[in-house]
């Protein structure tokens, strides 16, 4: 078998706060004296569980802490430089990362000067790294639609200058989906790529709204339409991107191991699939290891393996020059001895 590390890949699922190092994250919180639960400590990765809204909340508890390390300008430096670092050493070539600004306002001196802040650090570790990083703006649903608004506002003032996507992210069994349309006009009308999450804590129902209502060009997980044929065809035939998280699927319990994450079935459907880390920090496995779990899971061969690295790059927003060289280096991959 050929190194995973080795293999060119784009990750279109990483958020940001969750791509933490392990080690930063202790360091940190030591540095300002904020207490972390064992599950952060000892017991890391903690054991997780979406089942219901008490698990849920639990999840994001542990999510919230570790975003209250982060302080300082340097602080989100380094998270974006490490998360850059992660990357390239997992294969990676392009990174779109995924934020909601207003979750770190209050600290940063507003939206807008976070937003300006993670842009200049992602400018910094690509130049540090040689990763082509951009980023996606990402609304909370369990807030009211109107702050999604002005997200939307703020993401499309961005569009030329490394904001690429608009997402919604979040519990996806809170609020009403159809109300956060609106704010998808508006990042579609300044030619953002549309990303909700879908598709994972809720079935393949919710994939069809996100797709009607959202327009979605990718789903944040859309593991579950492979749930209903009719709707995996709507996705196929739609073009809807998936990006699959294997290992945090099998974390929140949405399947019971990796072999029962549905891979198979979408490749088989003519889905476009693209692998992610989702959380890191939260479920401990990064970019090269979702592909290390579904091989192992599932007996993929290297040339499904590179099939996904490719599709990777094709549900991104990558430079025509960046994914023409990350094409060639796989086809090299590829017909390496393994």
């Amino acid at each position: 078998m050929r190194d995973l590390h080795a293999l060119p890949k784009a990750h279109l699922h990483l958020h940001f706060t969750g791509s933490m190092r392990h080690a930063t994250l202790l360091e940190l919180a030591e540095r300002d004296g904020v207490a972390l639960p064992d599950s952060l400590v000892e017991d890391w990765p903690p054991r997780l569980s979406a089942a219901d809204e008490k698990g849920w909340f639990r999840f994001q508890r542990l999510y919230d802490v570790a975003r209250s390390v982060l302080r300082t300008e340097d602080d989100v430096r380094r998270l974006v430089r490490e998360a850059a670092e992660d990357d390239v050493a997992d294969g990676g070539r392009w990174l779109e990362i995924q934020v909601d600004p207003s979750g770190y306002a209050a600290r940063f001196g507003g939206i807008t000067a976070f937003t300006d802040l993670v842009l200049d650090c992602v400018r910094d570790a690509s130049q540090r790294t040689g990763l082509g990083i951009a980023l996606v703006v990402a609304a909370n649903r369990t807030r009211h639609p109107l702050d999604a608004r002005t997200l939307a506002r703020l993401a499309a003032q961005y569009a030329d200058r490394g904001i690429v996507g608009f997402g919604l992210s979040n519990d996806e069994r809170r609020g009403t989906t159809a109300d956060f349309a609106p704010a998808f006009v508006i990042a579609r009308r300044a030619g953002l790529l549309l990303v909700p999450h879908g598709g994972e804590l809720r079935g393949a129902d919710h994939v069809v709204t996100c797709v009607e209502r959202l327009h979605a060009d990718r789903l944040g997980h859309g593991v579950r339409s492979a749930e209903d044929p009719d709707v995996l065809r709507r996705v196929v035939d739609a073009g809807v991107a998936l990006e699959v998280c294997p290992t945090s699927n099998v974390s929140l319990g949405v399947f019971s191991d990796l072999s029962s994450v549905p891979l198979p079935t979408l490749l088989e459907a003519g889905a476009t699939v693209a692998l992610g880390a989702d959380d890191p920090l939260l479920f401990g496995s990064r970019l090269a290891g979702q592909y290390a779990t579904m091989r192992a899971a599932h007996d993929l061969d290297d040339a499904t393996l590179a099939r996904l690295a490719r599709m990777s790059f094709a549900a991104s927003r990558a430079p025509a020059d960046l994914r023409a060289r990350a094409e060639a280096d796989i086809d090299a991959w590829l017909a390496a001895p393994a």
